[in-house]
């Protein structure tokens, strides 16, 4: 990672659980390079037609932390004392999930005697993807369960051009998968993903609803709901013609993926970079890769993204993040050690980059 300078060989463990996934990584940092040792990950998964509850996914946390942390060192293979510090989410993300890993990752840290370190979910799922992709100077179109934002680097901040003003993208696609009763394993947006696949033989029109930098799903979301329950009561589509769940995926998915390539191209022309960067649990959809790459593409310019390894909530861009912090010598003191649902990207000083 070039913003990395040669410094001595550290090793961080990050632990994430904002949402329904509990992930544990470790990572080292050594002269200019970022190694994963590890990436550790175990998913809550509610019934079809379900979301899952604050509680049961804090309960689900707790009972699976410590067998996922000792599965990362072994697989890291190293022992305790080659760790320099434990890195948790401090937010943005659900309260009870959050809290169960707060705790458990000051725990470690108490038992252990190491710093606590604790990192914004958000930024953490930027430096891991810079670290993997190699992209220098990006916009990063931020899209996941719980957050939609369009962002650029600028004097030592994570800057918002745009966002959602309402629900995220990523929550409006959950939310119509449980309309359908589309089943949440692996996850919920990635079946909608499979449906939408087999889909294209209509385009249903729903509201495009871009405002400035800005974007909103709900009204989308309701509008699909209405043609759900219309498709299951035997109503046919404005032609005349029946038309099925993959349709109706498919057409939610080029409606706001072209809402999100909209901004991402805006923000891209004011900051004059030719680099995208998509990051966040729904960066993983190809759909969406493809039509953001069309847009770069255009633009003499290119997509970075990365697998479900790292699009997805993770352990390791934790350690990574909270890694490059504690080099700056930044600690959370044990008393200090909070964790918060609201924690905004532009809120974080980026010391570490230039």
């Amino acid at each position: 990672m070039t913003d990395l300078l040669k410094k001595p060989r550290r090793i961080a463990l990050g632990c994430e659980g904002s949402a329904n996934k509990l992930g544990i990584g470790i990572i080292l940092h050594e002269n200019d390079t970022s190694t994963v040792l590890s990436n550790i990950r175990h998913t809550f998964v509610s019934p079809p037609g379900t979301g899952f509850l604050p509680k049961d996914t804090a309960a689900h946390h707790r009972s699976f932390f410590v067998r996922i942390a000792l599965q990362a060192l072994r697989v890291a293979n190293i022992t305790i004392p080659d760790i320099d510090c434990i890195c948790y989410t401090r937010g943005p993300g659900m309260g009870a999930p959050l809290t169960s890993v707060a705790i458990a990752a000051r725990t470690l840290s108490l038992l252990w005697n190491k710093p606590l370190v604790g990192v914004n979910h958000c930024v953490g799922h930027i430096e891991m993807g810079r670290a993997i992709t190699g992209a220098s100077h990006p916009v990063v179109l931020y899209v996941s369960g719980g957050n939609t934002q369009v962002i650029a680097y600028a004097e030592q901040r994570y800057r918002i051009f745009g966002e959602a003003l309402d629900i995220a993208v990523g929550n409006c696609l959950d939310r119509f998968a449980r309309t359908l009763e589309i089943s949440n394993d692996p996850a919920p947006g990635y079946n909608i993903e499979q449906l939408a696949k087999q889909g294209g033989r209509i385009l249903l029109d729903l509201p495009y609803a871009v405002k400035g930098m800005d974007c909103s799903f709900s009204g989308i979301l309701t509008r699909a709901d209405e043609l759900a329950a219309h498709m299951k009561s035997g109503g046919k589509g404005p032609d005349g013609e029946a038309f099925t769940p993959a349709d109706l995926c498919f057409s939610l998915q080029e409606t706001i993926f072209a809402m999100l390539v909209e901004i991402t191209e805006r923000a891209m022309a004011h900051v004059g970079s030719s680099q995208v960067l998509i990051v966040g649990g729904v960066g993983c959809n190809e759909r969406l890769q493809e039509m953001m790459g069309t847009m770069a593409a255009e633009r003499g310019g290119s997509v970075y993204a990365t697998d479900e390894r790292f699009c997805i909530d993770n352990g390791i861009m934790i350690a990574h993040a909270g890694l490059l912090a504690y080099e700056t010598g930044f600690q959370t003191p044990i008393e200090e050690s909070t964790c918060t649902q609201r924690f905004r990207t532009d809120e974080v000083l980026v010391k570490w980059r230039k």
